[in-house]
């Protein structure tokens, strides 16, 4: 199968994991990083590996539209409003690690047989892609009325990045949980646990449904975890789901894979690995659609 170029926007802790996941693709093949400080332990470590390495950040891709025809941007909200712009304009399919939210948003475990819509899609946030999967499991069997989901990090593994954006961060799940998730009705919480040694992440979901059925339900459940784990082999439940009248509730552990970041930040693993699974998702129905036409 042929692979499609890629490129990553963004030389720090997000774009540098990132560059160890899509080595491991047998469908993305990555050309370069982009940053704006050479001296970023992102770029040193790509040039070290073989990677174009520039800079001067989205500048390079407008003056090599070569590099990539699938472009990653690990950058910030702000300078992905920019970047978008000039994306769209290069037509190149785009996948968002920010939390701007201006493109359709994507969760690779609910739309893993659907082509990506749209030139540039949205990641939600780590306690999307932690959650939303479980809400649409339940939700394809019971009709969740209500979901409310909690998502514990350690704070260790919350940069000024996630910080900045606690607001955007609810927002943006919350939507989520209604629009990929299925909910009626969606709420996010996100707590910051300083406990040392540092936590795994953790979430809680907790969901109304309007048609109880604790056997199918549990299945549901179950069969979306093993889809979360293809991507994220860290991803499990904590216990069995809880079941009370209309309720249920679902415990979630995501262990990191240590690619980069430590094991305990399985919230910045699950993004990077989530963008991985969207970006091949794309890949092997670009390479389907090329194989058609050319038969």
């Amino acid at each position: 199968m042929k692979k499609i170029k890629a490129a990553i926007i963004g030389s720090g802790n997000i774009g540098t994991d990132l560059m160890y996941k899509l080595e491991r693709s047998d469908v993305i093949e990555l050309t370069s990083m982009l940053g704006i400080d050479p001296e970023s332990d992102g770029l040193k470590r790509a040039k070290d590996r073989g990677y174009r390495t520039f800079s001067n950040g989205i500048t390079a891709l407008e003056e090599n539209p070569d590099l990539a025809d699938i472009v990653f941007d690990a950058t910030s909200a702000k300078a992905h409003i920019n970047h978008a712009k000039i994306l769209e304009k290069m037509g190149k399919v785009v996948i968002d690690l920010t939390p701007a939210a201006i493109g359709p948003f994507v969760c690779p475990a609910v739309h893993l047989q659907t082509p990506l819509q749209g030139l540039n899609v949205n990641l939600i946030t780590c306690g999307g892609q932690a959650t939303i999967p479980i809400v649409h499991a339940i939700n394809r069997i019971a009709d969740v009325r209500y979901a409310e989901i909690v998502a514990t990090i350690s704070s260790k593994s919350a940069g000024p990045g996630t910080r900045a954006n606690i607001d955007e961060f609810t927002i943006t799940t919350k939507r989520g949980i209604e629009e990929v998730g299925g909910a009626d009705q969606g709420k996010a919480i996100i707590l910051l646990n300083p406990a040392e040694p540092p936590i795994l992440m953790r979430d809680t979901v907790y969901c109304e449904v309007k048609q109880m059925d604790r056997e199918k339900i549990t299945e549901s459940i179950e069969e979306m975890v093993e889809v979360v784990r293809e991507y994220v082999p860290g991803y499990r439940l904590k216990q069995q789901p809880l079941f009370e009248e209309s309720h249920v509730t679902v415990f979630i552990e995501v262990e990191g894979m240590g690619d980069y970041f430590p094991v305990y930040a399985g919230n910045l693993d699950i993004m990077t690995s989530a963008a991985t699974r969207a970006a091949e998702n794309f890949a092997s129905h670009l390479n389907n659609q090329n194989n058609t036409q050319n038969v």
